[in-house]
């Protein structure tokens, strides 16, 4: 049925951040939430075609900083649960495609209202238990962020279908922005619960069908989300959750001539990977695949001899440590000038010693385990390579998984400026620091311009204004989200559109409209009001009369 207006969504805000304090209502429902989740261990089976479905074959959703509680026993997909997803994409996408944008927009709005009110103390503590992340750090990401893409991409849909042709008279000139032909397979990280419902709800929103596979060890997290989205009444078939390897749902996914878009944040090497897939088999599709992914980072700040020590040393706590140095925009590597580091570094230890690391559910706790034990070798084999290169172990180090994955925040510093702790992605709480000269700044740009592969985020502190410009020009393309005296996380949707290029992935900003129009296939319409009669052009007339005989 066709809309008898033309209707403005509500106009979005960004959600607030509850604060968890002592005495809170929030703290108290949390409390009691974790403690439920906790003391149960649950079935999750994929959904499919808005069914359940289980599988025979399950791996288990753990507690990363208490490895031997199990939170889920999750089904695991073979090619038969990926054919099945796809098969349910096709099934629904007719009517889903079809549907007025502000239906389809309405289902997501209501989506917002349920995570932002009944249902934001579950997502809360499914993020805290199945990721490690601190109360803080799961309602910034699981509640505030994903209600903030729900409510801004209502708006940034109206911005898409208002661009429109100029239309001289007698004309009417009209572009559709119709949904991609086919399914768009999401592949979404550990890291952040809102990344897996942005990039599987984003394309939906823009009336595309979705099979969305999300990382092993966020399973549980994902699992409660799609239960919200159901909730909210979201179609059978228009976004099929699977879980398993990323080999065997990925390979089965990408081999379909249905596939139409992958929508993706992971690693560089994964993703390097599906593209030469879709390269190999792109005979074989029924039109070219959207390819949008975000991956890796080596996240810089970049200190000026002008800058405010205590300001430097705060955003490296923060933007290094904060989720355990999980964040694709983690500050990782760290350039400071010779004249502040003796304060800078006092700084650092001195923050760093007051840290406290260990279960998330202890509120008191900043901290909580890497993700699981091969984040954890990685970040142990990195300290002790660190150690054996002649670099300072200046605070932190330590590393125990005696109970869950625990690693120290850990402050490096190195006088060899190519070392590979500034070059390659740890994706942890280590962050590696290069002193230079104070009187080589325009060395240091460059510097920091060649180091690593990435592109993804950056940040500049300094006092002097002309020092900001030529960090602003020399970086120019060192970083997609550029920090001026803040640290390089904490991208905010409708404020920071987020995403980088070179090695971190193409650019299309989550959190923008220009992410939403990769989900769509635009078509031109002229309409003429009334129509050529004759086929003669003017200059067809021959000099004289002006008649063609």
């Amino acid at each position: 049925m066709s809309a008898p207006g033309i209707f403005t969504p509500p106009t979005p805000q960004n959600e607030p951040i509850k604060s968890y304090a002592p005495g809170t209502p929030e703290r108290a429902e949390l409390k009691a939430r974790l403690k439920e989740l906790e003391g149960e261990r649950i079935r999750i089976p994929h959904v499919i075609g808005g069914k359940d479905v289980y599988s025979d074959e399950t791996f288990e959703a753990v507690e990363p900083h208490h490895k031997s509680h199990v939170l889920a026993d999750v089904s695991k997909a073979g090619p038969e649960q990926v054919q099945q997803a796809i098969d349910a994409a096709r099934d629904a996408h007719g009517e889903w495609s079809s549907m007025p944008w502000h239906e389809r927009a309405a289902i997501f709005l209501r989506a917002a209202e349920l995570l932002a009110g009944p249902w934001r103390a579950t997502l809360n503590a499914a993020t805290m238990l199945n990721q490690s992340k601190t109360a803080h750090q799961a309602e910034i990401d699981a509640v505030c962020e994903m209600v903030d893409f729900w409510r801004y991409n209502a708006e940034f849909i109206v911005r898409i279908y208002s661009e429109q042709p100029y239309s001289p008279t007698g004309t009417w000139n009209r572009m559709e922005y119709r949904p991609l032909e086919g399914f768009v397979f999401a592949v979404s990280p550990f890291n952040f619960t809102c990344i897996g419902g942005n990039l599987s709800s984003s394309p939906a929103l823009m009336g595309n069908t979705v099979v969305w596979k999300p990382a092993s060890t966020a399973a549980f997290s994902a699992y409660f989300l799609m239960r919200v989205l159901q909730a909210a009444g979201l179609p059978d078939g228009v976004i099929n959750l699977v879980y398993g390897s990323g080999s065997t749902v990925g390979n089965a996914a990408l081999a379909s001539p249905e596939l139409a878009g992958i929508h993706f944040t992971g690693s560089t090497e994964v993703f390097n990977g599906m593209w030469e897939t879709v390269g190999t088999n792109i005979s074989s599709y029924r039109n070219y695949p959207r390819i949008v992914g975000e991956t890796g980072g080596k996240d810089f700040i970049l200190a000026h001899p002008s800058a405010e020590a205590e300001a430097v040393a705060t955003a490296v706590v923060r933007g290094s440590f904060e989720y355990q140095g999980q964040k694709c925009s983690a500050a990782s590597r760290l350039y400071v000038p010779s004249n502040i580091w003796p304060e800078v570094k006092e700084r650092l230890v001195a923050d760093v010693a007051t840290i406290k690391m260990g279960d998330p559910s202890d509120f008191e706790n900043f901290m909580g385990a890497v993700i699981d034990s091969s984040a954890f070798e990685t970040h142990t084999n990195a300290i002790a390579e660190a150690r054996s290169a002649g670099a300072e172990v200046l605070t932190g180090g330590s590393t125990d998984d005696s109970e869950g994955y625990f690693v120290q925040p850990t402050v490096i510093t190195t006088e060899d400026k190519g070392f590979r702790l500034l070059r390659d992605e740890l994706f942890g709480p280590i962050v590696t620091t290069y002193v230079y000269d104070e009187k080589r700044w325009d060395d240091t740009l460059r510097l920091v311009d060649d180091t690593a592969p990435y592109a993804l985020t950056g940040a500049v502190f300094a006092t002097d204004r002309s020092a900001i410009e030529e960090a602003h020009e020399a970086l120019r393309y060192a970083a997609g989200n550029f920090y001026v005296n803040d640290k390089p996380t904490g991208a905010v949707v409708g404020q920071q559109p987020f995403g980088g290029s070179r090695a971190s992935g193409t650019n299309d900003k989550a959190g923008s409209m220009w992410n939403l129009i990769r989900w769509v296939t635009p078509r031109t319409v002229k309409e003429t009001f009334l129509s050529a009669t004759d086929y003669r052009y003017p200059f067809l007339a021959p000099d004289g009369d002006g008649r063609v005989t």
